[in-house]
C-alpha cells in the first residue's frame, strides 16, 4: 500500500464555467487555468501520481502544451490512471475536500463522487465540502482549493496492467 496527497487551488473569473468533480455547476464565475481547472480531479490527479511516484499534474500535462488547453480534467485523470496501472499499481480509496464560500456543493458532491469514481475504477470515493468561514483569499470568493488523498496499492497480476 502506497498514500499520496494532492492539493490545487485555481483562482474565480467570469466567463469560465465552474467545473468540480468533472460536474458543471451553475455559477456566475468559474475556475480560471489553462485546462477546465477543475481543482477538485487536479488534486485527485496529483494524489494519485505521488502515491506511484510517478511526479505530478504539471510534469504529465504541462500548462504551457497548447494540447490542454481547456481539457477535461476527467480526460486527464483516466490518462493518469492508466499510467498508475502502467506503472503496477491500482486505486484502493480516495479522500477528497473542496475548499469553497461558494456555492455550497452538498447537492453536487454524488455526481462528482460518480464521475471521479468511474474514471478511477473504484467506488471508494468520498467527498466533502467545507467552508473557510470567510477567512482569507477563499473566504472572499476569489477562488476554489482542494485535497485530495489517495490510497494505492501493487496489482496482484502483473498482466492486468494493460487492461
Amino acid at each position: 500500500m502506497r498514500v499520496g496527497i494532492g492539493y490545487d487551488v485555481h483562482p474565480l473569473a467570469a466567463g469560465r464555467p465552474l467545473v468540480l468533480g468533472g460536474v458543471r455547476i451553475d455559477h456566475p464565475r468559474g475556475l480560471d487555468g489553462h485546462s477546465d481547472a477543475d481543482v477538485l480531479t487536479h488534486a485527485v490527479i496529483d494524489a494519485v501520481l505521488g502515491a506511484a511516484g510517478l511526479g505530478d499534474i504539471g510534469a504529465l500535462f504541462p500548462a504551457d502544451d497548447p494540447k490542454f488547453k481547456d481539457a477535461s480534467s476527467l480526460d486527464m485523470l483516466a490518462t493518469a490512471i492508466a499510467e498508475l496501472r502502467e506503472a503496477g499499481y491500482r486505486v484502493v480509496n480516495v479522500d477528497c475536500t473542496v475548499i469553497a464560500q461558494e456555492p455550497r456543493l452538498q447537492a453536487h458532491l454524488p455526481k462528482m463522487k460518480a464521475q471521479l469514481a468511474n474514471r478511477i475504477g473504484t467506488e471508494n470515493v468520498n467527498i466533502k465540502g467545507k467552508s473557510p468561514e470567510g477567512l482569507g483569499a477563499l473566504g472572499q470568493k476569489a477562488g476554489i482549493a482542494a485535497q485530495a488523498v489517495a490510497t494505492i496499492e501493487e496489482l496482484e497480476d502483473p498482466t492486468a496492467r494493460s487492461r
